[in-house]
């Protein structure tokens, strides 16, 4: 039974100190399992839209609790990916 996570945080801009949402993937092959193929999704600031590629060691990170992803055909993470960053596009 492969179960899908995806995990949000969030942290400050290092340009303008807005709100930066950071997104992974990961899947459990079962409910005691560790997470495997962990896949980042991306990483957005939503006030100036400056992509981030990590956190920086001044940032406090909030990490929300991860929420099953249940797909019917399967998820393709780049498309996932695309979109995620795409939606944060939207929001600025």
């Amino acid at each position: 039974m492969r179960i899908q996570y995806l995990h949000i945080s969030a942290y400050s801009c290092d340009r303008c100190g807005g709100p930066v949402i950071s997104g992974l993937l990961a899947i459990r092959e079962n409910e005691i399992s560790r997470e495997s193929q962990v896949t980042q999704v991306g990483a957005v600031c939503l006030a100036c839209g400056n992509k981030h590629s990590k956190v920086t060691e001044l940032n406090i990170v909030r990490h929300f609790p991860p929420v099953e992803w249940a797909s019917t055909n399967g998820v393709d993470v780049a498309k996932i990916s695309t979109a995620f960053v795409e939606m944060l596009d939207r929001a600025t």
